[in-house]
């Protein structure tokens, strides 16, 4: 008799989250957890609701030799159409504790949702995350990418984040030590799963904190297809260029692909006009990037990370 030893493992997984009070879901449709509303099925979903549960989850995966994948709002994520073969780690609403450290330090969970951040630091006078007000992502995602607009980055407030490690333990990376890079950190080579972040902010006058908040969030609102499913922009900006500015040169302002379509709003955004699946998103992706280098010679990067 042969075994499939991964659809053992994923058993063995599943009973060590139900013995451990673990929420979670087999056969679970990834278009319910990302911001493109598209993917397959993920095996085996962890929502996990704190550092500990992290950590045993993570050591119980290692245990059976198992790939994990850990996702908060799923707002920089495209999924294969075949699922996700790997145990999905969610940190979501268990995740999302905000509070003060001191009068200008923000501790923030990782699946605390940057609004609701933003939104605090408004509260208590805070200023440096106006531009992240709008972003649909969670804070552990923001983290992970260095996510930025409107001038401003995640790396101009971070100064420390906690972490799980592959190995199932608790450590943190702080400042240099963080990479905090254009859309990159750390924390895409090192296969830890970030857990809390800490921001230096500083105080300023509520009502000015929050006219730059609304001037951003106004901007995104007249600008980008919020209306439609999507991960935000899709390709990286090459240097010294803007992705949708191009991609608009080359008249691809509509292009698409199945139910994928390059904005008619903002040519930056591919979105899920209601049909999309990901060899759709991919494949119209691929469509854009060899015309604007055919045309341009600029190679366009992804900025969405896509996953199986």
């Amino acid at each position: 008799m042969i075994f499939d030893c991964k659809v053992l493992s994923l058993k063995e997984i599943t009973e060590f989250a139900k013995n451990n009070n673990i929420p979670y879901s087999t056969d679970e449709p990834m278009s319910k957890h990302t911001t493109f509303k598209i993917g397959g099925k993920a095996k085996l979903m962890l929502f996990v609701e704190s550092e500990e549960q992290v950590a045993s989850a993570v050591k119980e995966c290692k245990k059976y030799n198992q790939r994990y994948i850990a996702v908060g709002n799923g707002s920089n994520l495209l999924v294969s159409d075949d699922g996700i073969d790997a145990v999905v780690i969610e940190l979501g609403k268990g995740f999302s504790d905000v509070r003060l450290i001191d009068d200008e330090t923000v501790y923030a969970e990782a699946g605390a949702q940057l609004m609701k951040v933003c939104r605090f630091a408004l509260e208590h006078g805070l200023s440096g995350l106006e531009f992240a007000y709008g972003i649909p992502g969670s804070c552990g995602g923001a983290a992970f990418m260095n996510a930025g607009a409107y001038g401003g980055e995640m790396k101009d407030v971070l100064y420390r984040c906690d972490h799980i490690d592959k190995n199932g333990d608790r450590g943190f990376l702080e400042g240099d030590d963080l990479k905090l890079s254009y859309r990159r950190s750390a924390y895409y080579d090192n296969g830890c799963i970030v857990t809390g972040l800490y921001m230096r902010l500083k105080k300023d006058k509520p009502e000015d904190i929050k006219a730059r908040m609304d001037d951003f969030l106004s901007r995104r609102k007249a600008k980008q297809p919020l209306e439609y499913p999507s991960a935000g922009s899709t390709f990286k900006r090459p240097e010294g260029y803007f992705a949708g500015a191009l991609i608009e040169e080359c008249n691809l302002k509509g292009a698409s692909v199945g139910g994928a379509q390059v904005s008619t709003k903002h040519a930056g955004f591919v979105i899920n006009t209601g049909s999309a699946t990901c060899k759709d998103v991919l494949d119209l992706c691929k469509k854009v990037s060899d015309t604007v280098k055919a045309q341009k010679g600029i190679e366009l990067e992804m900025e969405i990370r896509v996953t199986e």
